[in-house]
């Protein structure tokens, strides 16, 4: 015992401190250890699920127009499960600017009884408005959200406030999924507000499966999220909407997972939908994006983000027990490289425990909306490793 758990404490250093040895792993199937979800199988004929639209409008208060809000690109979605129904909330721009964040990011919500059929409402349920948020959300918008539901009914929504200067992790909250209310940014009273005008993104509550559905749990007594962009940190609350991030010795950001030479999340590691504390850990689903030229994984195009995973120890959430070495999920459609983000894009955001099976929803090439199911019932290894080296043309 004392040596398997000794091997447990140098695979958690090693994953959490950049090592990476993907040649290692044979072309082909895509086998998955035991604590890791998936694989996840594209249902046929239903991707892109959510799609651009130009005949919704919507009079923007800040405007004061009518903008066809949805028109560019409808990507990144959160997804929550509410009566029966799988909800999906995504990022949707209009067509205000050209080039990716120059235009206005608005979230809209799509329903489905099936999960791969949807419902989309005509107005955005979350956007910049003439109030207390609109310092951080105008010109920009609200972007990328992430979803979670406490067991009493209030659903937290993490979303990135963007008025085109700095990018702000910020939180809203919500009874019914339609009437959110703003509380700002995340860390805007942590440490005497030293991090209010932080650049920050991207982030995932700690959940637990209670029954059929996903709620937010604590770790150690408190609420926990894993966040970021560029390296993945830790930061706890005692009311799931002021955060406090973890600092080292030297009082700088503590960052637990950080990008790995030579591997697929060679140039970020950036989280995605709410982790899951499990029997073996907290398990976290992350996007992953691969490095142009020297220092990424030559067998993907350069550039492209894919799907990873990671699971953390649940007394000590920030140390590694075991991290994935090629992507579990990445971009293989044509609809997943060929839109806004041309390089490939798989972005997962939503996941949702439904019936039985896994619901996982991502942005297609900052474009559309798509999804992937992973059947317990039904073992599936994750999307092949490629058989060789992408062509010049492909990096």
């Amino acid at each position: 015992m004392k040596k398997i758990r000794n091997l447990l404490l140098l695979a958690g250093i090693l994953a959490g401190s950049g090592a990476c040895s993907p040649t290692s792993d044979t072309a082909g199937e895509n086998r998955l250890p035991e604590w890791a979800l998936g694989g996840f199988v594209r249902p046929v004929g239903v991707n892109p699920l959510i799609s651009p639209d130009s005949n919704i409008r919507f009079f923007c208060p800040m405007r004061r127009d009518s903008v066809g809000w949805c028109e560019s690109d409808t990507f990144n979605p959160a997804a929550v499960v509410k009566d029966d129904r799988i909800c999906v909330l995504y990022r949707a721009e209009d067509n205000s600017a050209t080039g990716i964040g120059k235009r206005t990011s608005r979230i809209g919500l799509a329903e489905s009884r099936d999960g791969l059929t949807m419902e989309l409402r005509k107005d955005p349920i979350l956007y910049p408005a003439d109030d207390e948020m609109k310092e951080y959300e105008w010109p920009g918008g609200c972007e990328d959200p992430r979803v979670a539901v406490t067991e009493e009914g209030t659903y937290v929504m993490f979303y990135t406030s963007w008025n085109q200067q700095v990018p702000r992790l910020s939180v809203a909250t919500s009874r019914d999924l339609l009437h959110w209310t703003k509380h700002g940014p995340a860390f805007a009273k942590a440490h005497e507000g030293r991090f209010r005008n932080l650049a920050s993104k991207s982030a995932s509550i700690v959940t637990k499966l209670v029954g059929d559905r996903l709620v937010i749990t604590r770790v150690n007594g408190k609420y926990l999220m894993y966040w970021g962009e560029r390296m993945i940190n830790v930061a706890t609350s005692d009311n799931l909407v002021d955060w406090t991030p973890e600092l080292d010795e030297a009082g700088n950001l503590k960052g637990c997972v950080f990008p790995r030479e030579g591997c697929f999340d060679s140039e970020l590691t950036e989280c995605g939908p709410p982790a899951i504390l499990t029997e073996r850990g907290i398990l976290l689903l992350y996007n992953g994006k691969n490095r142009s030229g020297e220092g990424g994984d030559p067998r993907y195009p350069a550039r492209t983000y894919a799907a990873g995973q990671v699971l953390f120890d649940a007394t000590q959430p920030e140390r590694v027990l075991a991290r994935l070495d090629v992507p579990f999920f990445r971009p293989v459609e044509e609809f997943e490289k060929s839109g806004q983000y041309k390089d490939g894009t798989v972005f997962i955001e939503g996941l949702v425990h439904f019936r039985g099976k896994w619901y996982l929803y991502y942005g297609c090439a900052d474009s559309r909306v798509g999804v992937a199911v992973y059947d317990p019932a039904t073992p599936t290894p994750g999307d092949p490793i490629p058989e060789s080296t992408p062509t010049a043309e492909e990096r």
